[in-house]
């Protein structure tokens, strides 16, 4: 094991490549995709969409885009 100190985007590179060859790519793009942290603030958003509905509207369009599916 080497205790040499390398930047942060050289350890970077050489963990993708290992994921990548281990994983694949996809797999490993999922799994890099957890550790991102989404943007904009869910709760508010929800807030506002559906501000004008009640809980009924809510789960009566639910309802009926499960039986379009």
């Amino acid at each position: 094991m080497s205790l040499e100190i390398k930047p942060l985007a050289e350890i970077t590179h050489e963990a993708l490549d290992i994921l990548c060859r281990h994983l694949g790519v996809a797999n490993t793009a999922r799994f890099v995709n957890q550790f991102t942290t989404g943007y904009g603030n869910y709760t508010e958003d929800r807030r506002k969409l559906f501000a004008q509905m009640s809980l009924e509207e809510i789960v009566t369009e639910i309802e009926q885009g499960r039986k379009r599916d």
